[in-house]
């Protein structure tokens, strides 16, 4: 029975897992990308996303907290040192799941788990879709237009309207009467 089950065990007990998360944890600080399964990135993400917000502010208790979770040096020296550099103006989700493929032996959903602000091939995309020519959202009804644009449209309906003469205004009455 599932009674009160707020998270993925994993098939672990709880040192195992705990032990298990703190070693991905550490890796995917040092590494900033692991490949995993997909349940065991969705458990980490849970894990390490405090870690980080946590890391935000240096001072040595943050520190001691983050060291009991993470139980290596180095991790913890990274977290602080670049990670926390990079995230500091990011409100939260500092990690990505991308799913890859599924694992040849067992089926099992594969993905890749990675920091945000580290990937330096989307951070370019990114940059470069910024610096071209904004364009502006279609849709398929109208929308509200701008005053400015308003304005122009109606100008260029009034230049390209035909003047009407007199002769043309009583000739259309005078098919009309008919």
């Amino acid at each position: 029975m599932r009674h009160g089950k707020k998270f993925n065990h994993l098939g672990r007990k709880k040192g195992h897992r705990e032990a298990m998360l703190s070693n991905m944890a550490s890796s995917l600080i040092l590494h900033k990308r692991i490949f995993t399964t997909t349940a065991k990135a969705k458990a980490l993400r849970v894990y390490v996303e405090p870690l980080i917000t946590k890391s935000k502010e240096d001072s040595t208790h943050s520190r001691r907290v983050v060291f009991s979770y993470l139980q290596n040096k180095e991790s913890v020296k990274e977290l602080f040192g670049t990670v926390a550099e990079k995230v500091a103006d990011r409100p939260g989700g500092y990690t990505r799941i991308l799913k890859t493929h599924n694992r040849q032996g067992d089926n099992a959903e594969m993905c890749m788990m990675e920091l945000v602000d580290f990937n330096e091939a989307m951070l370019d995309q990114k940059v470069s879709k910024k610096s071209g020519a904004t364009k502006a959202k279609r849709t398929r009804r109208g929308g509200k237009k701008t005053e400015t644009v308003a304005a122009e449209a109606v100008a260029e309906v009034v230049e390209e309207a035909p003047e009407a003469t007199p002769e043309a205004s009583t000739e259309a009455e005078g098919d009309s009467k008919e």
